[in-house]
């Protein structure tokens, strides 16, 4: 599944957010350091390092923001997070080639290991700052180009390959992360997120009917019977 997410920083954490890697200039390194053996010969651009102090408070921002987002939520169904990470693109660094992510990924304090079922960035710059830096993720409806307003995310299957196109002109900047969801399959997230959303328009529309709650039921029983917590 592959879902645009809008608004999932507030103008006021954004701001906060722009500040501090405003603030990181100096701090920004090669981003190929975490990239695998085939991914790094096609990566070029920049990141922030995991334990620096700005990274850290980046994520203070972004991971409670994530958690409130019931959109996220619902789409991602998440059981672990991989800390988000920082990269920049732009001038010689400015670009990451076709790859697919590692399906297992080591978190940061070495206390474990998360599966990389969904991956998301969420864009950190205005669109208009930069041209190119376009997200291209494959998938079998052919290329989905994706350049989002600052603040909104994208989710997409983690077995994607996907690149960053070049950006030409300014500094593309954004989070990285990636989920390992309490359902594995991408097929059962996506038909318990339709459901989810249907129900949600549901009860805006007619409230707290019977038949609401039992549609509610059945999504609880499929959660149920899929989820691994």
């Amino acid at each position: 599944m592959l879902l645009q997410i809008p608004e999932v920083l507030t103008p006021a954490e954004l701001e906060r957010m722009q500040q501090i890697l405003a603030r990181a200039e100096t701090e920004w390194s090669d981003g190929r350091a975490t990239a695998g053996p085939q991914a790094a010969t096609v990566k070029n651009n920049q990141q922030l390092p995991w334990r620096s102090a700005s990274t850290q408070a980046l994520q203070a921002i972004l991971l409670p923001a994530l958690q409130r987002h019931a959109v996220f939520f619902s789409a991602a169904l998440p059981k672990k997070i991989l800390p988000p990470m920082f990269n920049r693109y732009g001038g010689d660094s400015n670009t990451y080639g076709n790859h697919i992510d590692q399906a297992v990924r080591v978190l940061p304090d070495g206390s474990g290991r998360v599966r990389s079922d969904i991956s998301c960035t969420v864009f950190l710059a205005d669109p208009a700052h930069y041209d190119g830096g376009e997200l291209v993720i494959e998938d079998s409806f052919g290329p989905q180009r994706v350049k989002l307003p600052a603040g909104h995310a994208v989710v997409y299957p983690g077995t994607s390959v996907h690149r960053v196109e070049p950006v030409t002109r300014g500094q593309r900047v954004a989070s990285f992360f990636w989920i390992e969801s309490m359902v594995r399959s991408d097929e059962q997230r996506r038909l318990l997120f339709d459901m989810d959303m249907a129900l949600m328009r549901l009860r805006q529309q007619h409230g707290e009917t019977p038949e609401a709650v039992t549609l509610t039921g059945t999504y609880h029983n499929l959660l149920r019977l899929w989820a691994d917590t």
